[in-house]
């Protein structure tokens, strides 16, 4: 996504407002990052790039880094060394304004002090828009998010009052109506029931097949293996492996990786990857084998 100058009213500086780029141009640069809490490396010599297209899952243990790597792409956490480049500009060069037009972030959790309804939520996504042609699309694309997330029937209901799987959608919504080309998602599925998993998942492959790229924190290797192009697993703030998930979704990697005996099949119709976690049988714990 090259950048055009435009002018807009009322502003004293123009803003950089995206292209698009083709697929397959990188869109997130991370280059040797290291983040450090406390003087504490959390991450350390992360190098990954993604590209338009394509949707990367990042997973790992609890601590591995994953969320704190995205908030470094999302510049919510200072970086000590190495670079990130946000369509082919450092982080840093962008303004905040820009950098919104850029990259879409869904956190774990969304807080909000105010009753605003769904609808004024969602909403809130098209700010870095206003003053732009494209504004003039925004109840269009209000109206398009709300029913692609399944939260088109609460548009009028105060968010709070929701259910935190039915806001965990509203704030997906919110972040696939900002139009951003990089989407970063934290753990969209955590407060999911499995249909609505699965919708978040098809969502993000849809707006990967439309030239955005996705970056996704998961928990469930499942959805990772079934739904991302590429996997990026971590440990101890390290990248241990990289790559398609047939690649990266190995019992033996995953076993030593989560401390745990891991095995993985591929599933008998689709091929693609059912990882299950070996566990003895509940009902003979502790009884002495059969003779």
């Amino acid at each position: 996504m090259s950048s055009l100058p435009l002018r807009l009213l009322g502003r004293r500086t123009p803003v950089r407002v995206p292209r698009t780029r083709p697929a397959g141009t990188p869109l997130i640069e991370i280059d040797q990052v290291r983040v450090e809490l406390g003087r504490r490396a959390v991450l350390d010599e992360i190098d990954l790039v993604v590209h338009t297209g394509e949707v990367v899952a990042l997973v790992g243990p609890n601590g591995a880094g994953k969320s704190t790597l995205l908030a470094a792409v999302c510049g919510d956490v200072p970086v000590a060394t190495g670079t990130i480049r946000i369509d082919a500009t450092p982080q840093a060069a962008w303004t905040p304004t820009e950098l919104a037009l850029r990259r879409a972030v869904l956190t774990q959790r969304s807080v909000l002090s105010f009753p605003f309804t769904v609808a004024e939520v969602v909403r809130m996504g098209r700010a870095p828009w206003a003053g732009l042609p494209a504004a003039d699309s925004d109840d269009e694309i209000v109206d398009e998010c709300l029913q692609a997330t399944d939260v088109a029937q609460f548009a009028s209901r105060t968010f709070t009052s929701l259910s935190g799987g039915e806001q965990a959608r509203a704030a997906l919504a919110r972040v696939l109506a900002q139009r951003a080309a990089a989407l970063l998602l934290d753990e969209p599925t955590a407060a999911l029931d499995l249909h609505h998993q699965e919708l978040v998942l098809r969502i993000a492959r849809q707006r990967a097949a439309a030239g955005d790229a996705v970056v996704v924190v998961l928990h469930d290797l499942g959805l990772a293996g079934a739904y991302a192009d590429r996997i990026a697993l971590l440990s101890a703030g390290r990248l241990r492996a990289v790559g398609p998930p047939a690649q990266v979704l190995t019992g033996a990697l995953l076993s030593e990786v989560y401390r745990h005996d891991i095995e993985v099949r591929a599933h008998p119709e689709t091929g693609l990857p059912l990882v299950v976690p070996r566990r003895q049988d509940p009902t003979r714990q502790g009884k002495e084998p059969p003779t």
